[in-house]
């Protein structure tokens, strides 16, 4: 739940926060969907960061330092200026798009689990196999769902530890390869000729680069740290902006790192990190290294998924309390945990698992969720650049502890504007299936995606007007 309380006294450094959004944000698993693009990903990494990335944090932190009296998140910030029926479409649109995350993910963590082997053949075979790829999805899910069931206790340690083990150590290394493969004369598969701007005429070409907004999502969530800043309205912007910086700049060398090692036509959204690795390491004639990085990455796989786990169910969860769920779905467990929201969570993504019985491939499974969870999420993101926008005429008077730009709307209007059109663009791009990868009959492709959009978006409106006051809790959060 995204809350934002009063200074306890603590103050994070700018630094310190740069680090944090860097945390929060930063995953290695979709690197190998920009690496197919070359020199240009980076300027899609740029351009993300540019319209969606510094808009997201910079809105959020205004909004959550308005509210940091009450609890709700974006629940809050888009039920005040649109009524609190889009706002519970916010908040559930916030949790189900990470419910349908999940698989797309865990696919990742399988695939990293198949290459432990130190048989590449065989390690990509496996990777392959649907059958292989379902079951380690569904174990790993569970696994980090009854971890979550045992409090917040367990989940902050794995969840730091893991961040650092399979996301941050394992980042470096694989920029450090890379220099020192071309230092050691390593072929370069990268066309260093190739223009930084890609051609925009061809709009299928854009839709696995419609992702990368994706890679930048949960910025929203460090704008419950505004007030725990000094000179939040000096030094929160310093912070956004070096860790965005630093995020950029992981991406973009990570992403180089697997194009210069691994080449363009050979890669694959689901099994590119780990045959980069395994091609750096056997160049330095120590491949069995290969399995010590699959291992790290499977755990910060875990990290990952447990956060989200217990993060945007217990948002939707606090709502609920207030009466917008029904009681089923507020009982907890002895630890006060979310127990039954939990489980509905793992049913749907047991379900989702299923699809791999239609879907031509793993790799097609993958990345038709994955656009499937940028829709979801982006929509919710309309509604927020919309709803700060709103705000500053339908609470012009309301005080603002950290606002966007010293006087009038004009910044407030760039910002908010900027994040509801790069959000926008990359919502139409979803749609188009892309021409890189195989995703077997069309017709799957955008029925998957026009179906699964309109009942994921119907089904709070429906919950919404089933309500009755019976399902407000005695003990909800105000």
């Amino acid at each position: 739940m995204q809350s934002v309380n009063k200074s306890n006294g603590f103050k994070l450094s700018v630094m310190t926060l740069a680090i944090m959004n860097v945390t929060a944000v930063v995953s290695l698993r979709g690197l190998a969907s920009e690496a197919i693009y070359g020199v240009q990903s980076a300027f899609y990494y740029l351009f993300a960061a540019l319209v969606f990335l510094i808009p997201t944090a910079l809105v959020a932190a205004e909004l959550a330092a308005m509210f940091s009296a009450k609890q709700g998140g974006v629940f809050r910030w888009v039920g005040e200026a649109f009524g609190d029926r889009v706002g519970f479409l916010a908040i559930w649109l916030q949790w189900i798009q990470s419910t349908i995350w999940y698989p797309t993910v865990l696919t990742f963590g399988a695939v990293s689990i198949a290459f432990i082997g130190l048989d590449s053949a065989a390690d990509a075979s496996l990777a392959s196999n649907r059958l292989f790829t379902l079951i380690v999805v569904l174990a790993i899910y569970w696994c980090a769902t009854f971890i979550a069931l045992r409090g917040i206790g367990w989940v902050g340690k794995v969840s730091k530890w893991g961040g650092i083990i399979g996301t941050i150590i394992p980042a470096a290394i694989l920029i450090l390869l890379a220099i020192a493969y071309l230092v050691g004369g390593g072929h370069n598969n990268l066309n260093m000729d190739e223009s930084f701007f890609p051609d925009l005429a061809h709009f299928d070409n854009l839709v696995l680069a419609s992702s990368i907004f994706l890679f930048y999502a949960g910025m929203e969530m460090m704008g419950i740290h505004v007030m725990e800043v000094d000179n939040p309205k000096r030094n929160y912007p310093r912070a956004i902006i070096l860790g965005s910086l630093i995020t950029v700049v992981i991406f973009i060398l990570g992403t180089f790192a697997l194009g210069i090692v691994v080449p363009a036509k050979d890669i694959s959204l689901t099994q590119t990190l780990l045959i980069g690795y395994d091609n750096y390491f056997t160049f330095f004639g120590a491949r069995w290294l290969g399995s010590v990085m699959a291992i790290a990455l499977v755990f910060g796989v875990l990290a990952g998924v447990l956060t989200w786990v217990s993060g945007p169910s217990k948002g939707i969860f606090t709502v609920g309390r207030a009466g917008y769920l029904p009681p089923f779905f507020q009982r907890t467990n002895s630890r006060g945990v979310q127990r039954n929201i939990l489980l509905v969570q793992g049913v749907i993504v047991t379900i989702l698992g299923m699809l791999f019985v239609v879907m031509p491939s793993v790799q097609s499974f993958y990345q038709i969720l994955s656009q499937l969870t940028v829709l979801l999420y982006l929509i919710m993101y309309m509604l927020m650049f919309s709803a700060a926008i709103t705000l500053r005429y339908k609470r012009k008077d309301m005080e603002r502890p950290f606002r966007l730009g010293k006087s009038g709307n004009g910044v407030m209007w760039l910002l908010g504007g900027m994040g509801f059109c790069g959000s926008l663009l990359a919502f139409v791009l979803s749609f188009i299936p892309p021409s890189q990868i195989a995703v077997g009959s069309t017709t799957v492709w955008f029925s998957v995606l026009i179906i699964g959009a309109l009942i994921f978006v119907v089904i709070p409106f429906i919950i919404y007007a089933m309500r009755k006051p019976s399902w407000k809790s005695d003990t909800q959060a105000e």
